[in-house]
């Protein structure tokens, strides 16, 4: 198989891929129904007003419907849970500018790889041993997942087919698991399960230890069997790892053939794309004003 090509932005573009497509259709859209199903949809958010989002258009909703699958009470229960957690934490994005958390992209602890999967999904990368709490808080690893996850939501392609988490867990200590509370635990899943327009595939577990039982513990009460279900640990048998993801898709540390791409990295690229900073302003993100000054210099 080729190397595949690496490319650190999203594809905006509307879907054209027939394979991609194929996906969808068979996922449930019908190009020739999905004017109807967001009219319902949208009259349903007016009718109920069990939450107000910002935002009501057709390519906001499509990502809640392709979510869940085009079914449209599951896809109003997300919007829901969406519209909740971000009234619960404006702190993890108003008037936040991405590069803000440079420390975290700097410190290593989250990222995306520019590169994608064999099946086309996008990878996120948690090191949580790499993760110094009293230089990076808590909060702003769920800061960085929520903006890396909002932007991603924004690409098609990853609403169609999802994406896959890696958590690697080498010298992972007790002092990073200190600060992994129930709370933490909680909205750390509402973010990549329950409350953004996302899908997550798989998470997969490398190079734990024995601290990895008393981190898990604190996640496990908030996770459907059917999460559990999509959780794989590899521990340092990378040829594990390989049957979900092949080498070529994968970092070097992996047993892969790419170079590690910084959170820093992937964001500056991001940030020069107009359309990526208007969607991140109507969130609360603070970006234009900061951007032009950037840019100058």
């Amino acid at each position: 198989m080729p190397t595949p090509v690496i490319n650190p932005n999203l594809d905006l573009e509307p879907l054209n891929n027939e394979e991609i497509l194929k996906i969808a259709r068979k996922q449930g859209e019908d190009p020739d129904r999905i004017c109807s199903i967001i009219d319902e949809f949208r009259n349903i958010i007016y009718e109920r007003e069990d939450c107000t989002p910002h935002r009501t258009d057709t390519e906001f909703l499509i990502k809640f419907l392709r979510a869940r699958f085009w079914r449209i009470e599951s896809s109003y229960k997300l919007l829901c849970n969406y519209c909740n957690f971000r009234n619960a934490n404006r702190d993890l994005y108003e008037k936040l500018h991405p590069l803000d958390l440079k420390d975290i992209g700097e410190a290593d602890v989250v990222t995306v790889t520019p590169y994608k999967d064999q099946l086309g999904r996008r990878i996120m990368i948690y090191r949580f041993g790499n993760w110094i709490p009293s230089k990076v808080p808590v909060d702003d690893i769920l800061k960085t997942t929520l903006l890396l996850l909002e932007m991603g939501a924004l690409e098609p392609s990853f609403q169609v087919l999802g994406g896959v988490g890696i958590i690697d867990l080498t010298n992972l200590s007790l002092r990073q698991v200190f600060h992994l509370t129930p709370s933490v635990a909680q909205k750390m899943l509402a973010l990549i399960v329950t409350s953004l327009p996302i899908r997550t595939n798989a998470i997969h577990i490398v190079f734990q230890n024995w601290v990895f039982n008393t981190a898990f513990s604190i996640f496990k009460p908030f996770l459907s069997s059917r999460m559990r279900e999509r959780i794989y640990i590899h521990g340092d048998d990378m040829s594990s790892l390989h049957k979900h993801i092949l080498p070529e898709n994968l970092p070097k540390r992996y047993g892969g053939i790419h170079d590690d791409c910084p959170y820093t990295i992937w964001v500056e690229n991001l940030l020069k794309n107009e359309k990526i900073l208007r969607e991140l302003e109507s969130l609360g993100y603070v970006v234009h004003s900061r951007n032009l000054l950037l840019n100058k210099n």
